[in-house]
């Protein structure tokens, strides 16, 4: 590990993996020694058509030809980011119709946090155990795993927490809910779906209530369930969609979306609601649209479900004890974490990438790019049975 790694640039944890990357293409990534490691986590979840895809290198190239940051958000027309929302537009469900561009998943959330606030005059806001929105701190607030967030404590006040699939729970949204901010598949808890109309019911509440639904689709978002957003599949429309990860092919981005009336309430009274210099920036907005143009003029979308099979299929072992997910946003459950670190460790020695989620230690993290071939899953997953076998050998002795 390169000591100025640990030396000078500010890590997340105790121990990082460290490897010394020297480049990516498609669906590996090459270490400074020239290894090769197949891609099974994408930047978790955020490199959906793998690495240096050729439609989008030349979006941000051509892009960096015209012009680059010239103005902050908002004030001057740049095409790439109004051709970009005006395409988004046409793909989300209506009133979905104007989209806010930012730098990051964390950022939209606090914007729709904001704007919920702003639409009913409300202060409450409902999140659910075990969520997380990201990690500046109005997503803090409504993460729901006090370990990670009681040594920043104040946080944002009047935060409530439900259970994620918890019909009673439904009752706790009021007509003092300004907004419930929910993920269409729970990802930090261990990727679970919405079962028995979940969301379908929170979307009726809210109606009787006044409430927005924020529905975030940072993780699901952009393919990878699917449909190209994770609440398609639960027949609901929300009031406000929180974008990020994958919308970008790999550059760093956010957004949310919300009906023209909702978000125009962010331009006035007061003026600069919700501002930013960077976002919309027009190389990143480029990378965004070509993104956005390869996956829904392609067949991507449909075949992640056919992946989701082969997965399904290859991934039998006695240490695996279910997988859980939709498409490719899958995590295969062992029964206990240090099953989990051991597999995530020895795929990485045989060149296989995986990792973990937030707050679920038993799950493993399979997030390839929806560019992911069969042969590669193929190649993948026999590495990962190998680790398991290893693993088993261990146990039994």
């Amino acid at each position: 590990m390169n000591p100025d790694f640990l030396q000078y640039q500010a890590q997340t944890s105790p121990y990082p993996l460290g490897m010394e990357v020297s480049h990516a293409i498609g669906s590996y990534i090459y270490d400074t020694n020239n290894k090769k490691y197949l891609d099974f986590v994408a930047g978790v979840s955020a490199c959906t058509l793998g690495h240096q895809n050729q439609r989008v290198n030349e979006a941000i190239k051509n892009q960096l030809d015209k012009y680059s940051h010239v103005m902050v958000y908002g004030e001057y027309s740049q095409s790439p980011a109004v051709e970009y929302c005006k395409l988004l537009a046409s793909l989300l469900p209506k009133p979905l119709e104007k989209t806010y561009l930012v730098n990051s998943g964390t950022e939209a959330t606090e914007g729709a946090l904001k704007l919920a606030r702003r639409v009913t005059g409300r202060s409450q806001l409902i999140s659910c155990q075990n969520a997380y929105h990201g990690n500046t701190m109005g997503s803090m607030s409504v993460m729901g795993f006090e370990e990670r967030k009681q040594v920043f404590r104040p946080l944002v006040p009047d935060v409530d927490f439900i259970t994620f699939n918890n019909e009673a729970d439904i009752q706790k949204i009021t007509t003092k809910t300004a907004g419930i901010i929910l993920e269409s598949i729970q990802g930090g808890a261990g990727f679970i779906q919405p079962q028995n109309d979940f969301l379908l019911k929170v979307r009726k509440r809210c109606d009787e209530v006044g409430a927005l639904l924020i529905i975030d689709e940072i993780q699901p978002g952009f393919g990878r369930t699917g449909k190209l957003f994770g609440f398609q599949n639960y027949n609901i429309v929300p009031d406000v969609v929180i974008l990020g990860k994958g919308m970008g092919g790999g550059m760093p981005v956010g957004a949310f979306s919300a009906s023209a009336a909702h978000m125009d309430l962010l331009s006035d009274n007061p003026k600069l609601g919700h501002i930013t210099t960077f976002g919309g920036h027009p190389v990143i907005a480029a990378a965004c649209l070509a993104t956005l143009q390869e996956i829904t003029e392609t067949d991507l979308i449909p075949q992640t479900l056919e992946k989701e099979k082969l997965f399904r299929s290859l991934l039998v072992h006695p240490l695996i004890t279910e997988v859980r997910g939709k498409g490719l946003m899958l995590a295969a459950m062992t029964a206990h974490p240090e099953i989990t670190n051991q597999v995530i460790f020895k795929c990485q020695d045989k060149g296989l990438i995986l990792f973990w989620l937030l707050f679920e230690g038993n799950a493993i993290r399979i997030t390839p790019p929806l560019t992911i071939s069969e042969e590669e899953i193929r190649e993948g997953c026999a590495i990962i049975l190998e680790a398991l076998n290893e693993v088993q050998l261990i146990i039994d002795n």
